[in-house]
């Protein structure tokens, strides 16, 4: 039976290890003229401007994912009312008046996300848990749906590997009985945000964003 995910982008579950998974969330800013859209479930970075973005906002370079965006609050341009919504939609807001961003920021946060594919030598529960502990990239890492609001984003299974700039790590396979065919795709991985901005050796974008990590 076909798996009943979609694309969901990165979904929070719980805290790695023994530490209170407080759902709670850390409050940033994103700049009022930003027209890059970001989407509940999307994974953003740090500017060196103070506020995050797009995680495809820019090419080149190399910079650390600070967290997963899952709602804004600003100003409404067009009513004057303090707005809330799941999506930064690239515009609205009353430039006078801050735009604030909510991320899920902590580097033992565990994440779902659906995979986005079939691939050779991960079409059965023990070939997909051979990727446990791998790394793998983001596919569709800055895209979403604007009726609902929520990250297309996906795990890419062709990039399984070793390679430390990828976006996530396998941490697991998440149990769920609507999602258990592994010959399609959307099978529940468990991961964590690799190379993590909150994490010692995590770094800024000076302007520019790696896109090493995605599909």
């Amino acid at each position: 039976m076909a798996n009943t995910n979609g694309a969901y982008g990165l979904r929070p579950i719980s805290m790695q290890g023994a530490m209170p998974n407080s759902t709670g969330l850390s409050e940033y800013r994103i700049a009022a003229g930003n027209t890059n859209k970001l989407y509940q479930g999307q994974a953003v970075i740090p500017l060196a401007t103070g506020v995050i973005d797009d995680l495809q906002a820019a090419a080149g370079g190399t910079v650390s994912i600070v967290g997963v965006f899952w709602g804004c609050e600003f100003v409404s341009s067009s009513t004057g009312k303090m707005t809330f919504s799941n999506t930064w939609q690239g515009s609205g807001a009353d430039t006078n008046f801050p735009v604030k961003a909510f991320l899920y920021d902590s580097p033992n946060q565990l994440f779902s996300i659906a995979t986005s594919n079939v691939v050779a030598g991960y079409n059965t529960e023990a070939e997909v848990r051979t990727a446990v502990f791998s790394n793998i990239a983001l596919a569709a890492g800055n895209s979403g749906t604007d009726s609902t609001g929520i990250s297309s984003g996906t795990a890419d299974l062709n990039t399984v590997a070793n390679t430390a700039a990828l976006a996530l790590r396998v941490m697991g396979i998440q149990d769920d009985v609507d999602n258990e065919d592994f010959t399609v795709a959307g099978i529940p991985l468990i991961v964590r945000i690799n190379n993590h901005f909150n994490a010692p050796t995590g770094s800024v974008a000076q302007g520019t964003v790696s896109t090493i990590a995605l599909a």
